[in-house]
């Protein structure tokens, strides 16, 4: 198992991980193909994403991908917090391809993510999951998380928000 960028490389498999999400939104959205003509327009965009240019905030974007090179999860990781992503989307966005979950790669893919955060020296680290995302629970709990006050929105909907103090 390993973190890769996303490059022109995996550009089919790439494809064919998101075919398995179907018509469901992505998680994390950045690896979202939607509206890019071609995969360079995508790298161009994901590019402009991760330097934090325009409303993103920095952030880095890696594929988990095992030794058969089959992308089993994606993580999206911002290197620091605007006030939507304090609230709601954290540090760490990350998603299981859907025909590879229950084998314990969110637990493993959160993990690799913890350890980019110590190269960018983020200490106190927010990952945060719907309240019925109860095996996203389970992964942040495993990595050291420490639940917080919950987010609720304007239409009730809750997000549950954990810190990991990642030293």
């Amino acid at each position: 198992m390993r973190l890769v960028k996303p490059s022109l490389k995996w550009e089919k498999e790439h494809r064919a991980y998101l075919e398995e999400w179907g018509p469901t939104r992505m998680i994390p959205s950045s690896f979202e193909l939607t509206g890019h003509q071609t995969y360079e327009t995508y790298l161009h965009a994901l590019a402009e994403r991760e330097s934090g240019q325009e409303k993103w905030v920095p952030s880095s974007s890696y594929f988990l991908v095992n030794d058969k090179e089959k992308i089993v999860a994606m993580v999206d990781i911002r290197h620091e917090l605007n006030d939507f992503l304090f609230q709601v989307g954290g540090h760490i966005g990350y998603g299981v391809r859907p025909s590879e979950r229950s084998k314990g790669y969110a637990t493993r893919i959160l993990y690799e993510a913890l350890q980019k955060c110590k190269e960018l020296q983020i200490k106190q680290v927010l990952v945060t999951c719907t309240t019925d995302n109860i095996r996203s629970a389970k992964a942040i709990l495993k990595n050291g998380g420490r639940e917080d006050h919950p987010h609720i929105d304007e239409d009730g909907r809750e997000t549950r928000r954990f810190w990991i103090y990642n030293e």
